[in-house]
């Protein structure tokens, strides 16, 4: 399990429901604050329309202040070709390049069906590529869907496995709304290893129902390589009703102990979410960090003071 690495998506899906806009500036703090840390890879933002998505209308200019070996382990949120040239553009390398996989959702959060991302695909990994980047093939409502309820495994696996994704370095597996359960999990991401093309398996869950972390680490122990989560367990979807927070950050590497991380550097990652989360406006859902504000001063991950 400590092989398994946490991705930070603070600054794209943790955002997405937030009321107040963070400066460019403000971002890229907090970007070069996990990396120091030891985070290692970092969402930083999305290609989404700022119109819809108003948080997100400074991730260009977010990509451009990064410097080419911060961007090396940055990724950007995509859902058409002309993301990833404007992405590249700025000098982003790393791709999340999005779908869903009931079409209703695709409609609501892309404007278009599935098929329809799933054939402008090839134009995407081409200019990903092109660029000397890496792309992930990224599937919504992998679980439910908030239009069509429960999704079929075997139309997740039909999307992992369709040849126009091919050039995808990943897949990534979304609980968007947070209703599914370890054995779901579990089952969903060992058949993809099974029975589509191998890449490295990413899951992406909310906390909505409380098995964010459980989730997580059955995805894990069934063969992902890499798990998302975000400060203090923010965000959710504006397109997905009924999505809440993600997995939060503190506690899947509470969970999973990787070996950057110490109690000191837990503690700054504590005081960074405290900080940002005060400056939103936001409650701080994460159980590790309520854990370490407790007064158990004994235990060496609980904050001195």
């Amino acid at each position: 399990m400590s092989a398994v690495t946490v991705r930070d998506v603070t600054l794209r899906d943790g955002l997405q429901l937030t009321g107040k806009v963070l400066p460019a500036e403000r971002k890229v703090a907090v970007v070069r604050e996990l990396l120091r840390l030891g985070v290692p890879s970092i969402e930083v933002g999305s290609l989404a329309r700022p119109d819809l998505v108003p948080s997100m209308g400074n991730t260009v200019e977010v990509i451009e202040r990064l410097t080419p070996e911060e961007l090396a382990r940055c990724w950007v949120w995509v859902a058409t070709p002309r993301h990833v040239e404007r992405a590249v553009a700025a000098g982003a390398r790393n791709f999340q390049y999005c779908l869903s996989a009931s079409d209703k959702h695709n409609q609501a959060n892309i404007g278009r069906s599935t098929d329809a991302s799933l054939e402008a695909m090839p134009k995407a990994v081409e200019h990903a590529l092109g660029a000397g980047g890496r792309i992930q093939l990224c599937i919504a409502t992998s679980f439910t869907c908030p239009f069509e309820g429960e999704v079929p495994e075997e139309r997740v696996l039909a999307i992992a496995g369709d040849a126009r994704a091919e050039g995808a370095a990943d897949v990534v597996v979304c609980d968007t709304l947070g209703q599914a359960v370890p054995a779901q999990v579990t089952s969903l991401v060992a058949k993809i290893a099974e029975r589509t093309p191998p890449r490295r398996i990413v899951y992406h869950g909310h906390d909505t129902w409380g098995l964010g972390v459980a989730n997580s680490l059955a995805a894990a122990a069934a063969g992902a390589a890499e798990v998302d989560g975000a400060l203090g367990g923010l965000g959710g979807c504006p397109f997905a009703p009924g999505a809440s927070g993600n997995a939060a950050t503190e506690d899947l590497l509470f969970a999973l102990r990787p070996g950057w991380l110490t109690p000191e550097t837990f503690a700054a990652l504590v005081r960074l979410t405290d900080g940002l989360l005060a400056e939103l406006g936001e409650p701080n859902r994460s159980r590790a960090v309520q854990g370490a504000h407790s007064s158990a001063t004994a235990f060496p991950w609980a904050l001195a003071s």
